[in-house]
């Protein structure tokens, strides 16, 4: 995931200066962050999340109505305790399941069903979108006065597939209902920011583990009927899965102060706790730290490339740098400027050790040449874009978005997250990145077209970048609003084809890929509020801070 920068949207005669970088010196005291200490890294606690689990689970037991299990289940997701109570999740679900093929003439309320509907096509399971047909019928049973049933419509439209047109109509009806009643000045909604947060970025898009926070104080601030055993066991796992998360964040602190790049790369970002961020945000498990260890490398070399290419080097030495990426020899790299060599052997350093690493771990195939390739990869779309720079191109959106899935660092990222999630790397781990080929495609998609809504705004302001938004808007002859509307239909488009992808895996492999998924997420997360990796001093730092730093207290 990387942010573009400062392109020509005009016609060159000559090859452009060299830019300069506006990007704002690195905001974290490193160490601070490495003193960071927390005592739930102490085993007595985990003992203690343990006794709390078995006390939680008698919950299902004792619960009877649809709508109460239902309840428990969508807390226990938001709350992020999806991990310890998956048999007896997957046991309600498929009783609930039977219970609505038996009762077809069910008389439950609307609410119940929009909830049941969602929650089964999270978990997976097929929920046909006639289980909505009721709430649109011409009988007037479904009220605009009622946002708790209007918001799970709203969020369940989001799990939609291509061809279902009642979940598209569904989606825009509910929007442009909830829309007019946020504008209403005298409103008075219980969580209005949430029905805010849910009509700009809808919990189908977000990353899961960043909003556990938000929920465990939503329920203490509503004093509602939540299981107070349930709220203690999330503040502890929330603590807990924190630690380890501290953990991983000095190991990567250290190994960027040990490679010492940026001292040498004046025009680059220093972004090693943001894209630590980024790699929690794909995968937060515990269990799964050397993955994140991995990812936050490639993501940090990925923003730093990315300048090398769009603000360093001239045309010249950017063809010469992929020239040497391609035959991965550093002979090739001689007579560039030093900071482009150093580049080049920090990259080679790091997929060496990485590719080393993940033979240790886990032993079968190599993944050097694989690894390489993906980097060859990226960088090859980088020179595309680079060029198309230099001779004053704006290209089509179309072919903008056939290099730009590439130059999003999609695909790069996810083979890493496959070969990190994986048991051991074989032939299959190598089918299964062939076979998620669709999925990894729109999931950079959404990477590359968030990127652009998030940083196109200053750009286009001063008229650099050819962002998909520009692309559009010359290519159409439209207004910024028009294009930047038809990029969100893209968005969405991509997302709808990333559920539909998804449901054809098996159980096992969608354990594995939704990681993948989650890179769109973190898209999501980085560019809602503009850029998120090059202004740290916003967004970006108040959701590390509230998710990484600070424990609940």
């Amino acid at each position: 995931m990387q942010t573009q920068k400062v392109h020509s949207t005009t016609k060159k005669q000559s090859l452009p200066e060299r830019k300069i970088s506006t990007y704002k010196p690195n905001i974290w005291k490193y160490d601070h962050l490495l003193t960071l200490t927390s005592e739930y890294s102490e085993e007595k606690y985990k003992v203690q999340a343990e006794k709390l689990k078995e006390k939680v689970s008698c919950t299902f037991s004792n619960t009877n109505s649809p709508l109460d299990m239902l309840e428990l289940i969508d807390s226990i997701d938001k709350l992020g305790l999806s991990c310890y109570f998956e048999v007896e999740t997957k046991e309600a679900l498929e009783k609930i399941i039977m219970s609505v093929k038996t009762n077809s003439s069910s008389t439950e309320d609307l609410y119940t069903i929009a909830l049941c509907f969602r929650l089964l096509r999270e978990h997976g399971h097929h929920a046909p979108q006639d289980m909505l047909k009721d709430f649109f019928d011409g009988k007037g049973k479904l009220k605009v006065s009622d946002v708790k049933t209007l918001l799970e419509l709203l969020e369940g439209s989001y799990l939609s597939m291509e061809g279902e047109n009642l979940l598209d109509d569904t989606r825009l009806f509910i929007t442009k209902k909830l829309k007019s009643l946020v504008s209403k000045s005298d409103y008075i909604f219980t969580n209005k920011e949430y029905l805010s947060i849910s009509l700009s970025c809808p919990l189908a898009w977000r990353v899961k583990w960043y909003v556990v926070r938000r929920h465990i104080s939503a329920q203490e601030l509503e004093c509602n009927d939540t299981n107070p055993m349930l709220l203690k066991l999330a503040k502890l796992n929330f603590n807990i899965i924190q630690a380890t998360h501290q953990q991983d964040l000095k190991h990567v602190l250290g190994w960027w102060r040990n490679v010492s790049i940026v001292e040498d790369l004046s025009f680059t970002r220093d972004r090693i706790v943001e894209s630590f961020f980024c790699a929690v945000g794909v995968s937060s498990e515990p269990q799964h730290g050397s993955m994140r260890k991995w990812l936050t490398k490639v993501i940090e070399l990925v923003l730093i490339i990315d300048d090398v290419y769009d603000i360093y080097g001239s045309l010249a030495q950017v063809q010469q740098f992929t020239r040497a990426i391609e035959k991965w020899d550093p002979n090739e790299v001689e007579g560039l400027p030093e900071c482009m060599q150093i580049c080049f052997r920090s990259l080679d350093d790091t997929v060496e050790e990485i590719s080393v690493e993940i033979q240790q771990q886990k032993g079968g195939l190599s993944t050097l040449p694989y690894l390489k390739q993906v980097w060859v990869n990226f960088c090859k779309a980088l020179l595309l874009e680079a060029t198309w720079y230099h001779k004053g191109h704006i290209p089509t959106l179309e072919e903008y978005l056939d290099n730009g899935w590439i130059s999003s660092s999609g695909p790069l990222l996810s083979l890493h997250v496959i070969f990190g999630l994986t048991n051991k790397i074989t032939k299959e781990t190598l089918d299964l990145y062939e076979d998620c080929r669709e999925i990894i495609y729109h999931t950079s998609v959404v990477i590359r077209l968030c990127n652009d809504q998030g940083t196109s705004a200053a750009e286009l302001e001063r008229g650099d970048v050819a962002s998909s938004i520009l692309c559009y808007m010359q290519q159409e002859n439209v207004s910024e609003d028009v294009a930047r509307e038809h990029i969100e239909s893209i968005i969405l488009d991509s997302w709808k084809k990333i559920d539909y992808h998804f449901n054809t895996l098996s159980t096992s492999q969608q354990k594995l890929v939704k990681h993948v998924v989650n890179e769109a997420r973190m898209a999501h997360v980085m560019y809602q509020f503009g850029d998120g990796f090059g202004v740290q001093d916003g967004e970006t730092r108040d959701q590390v801070l509230f998710n990484l730093v600070h424990p609940i207290t």
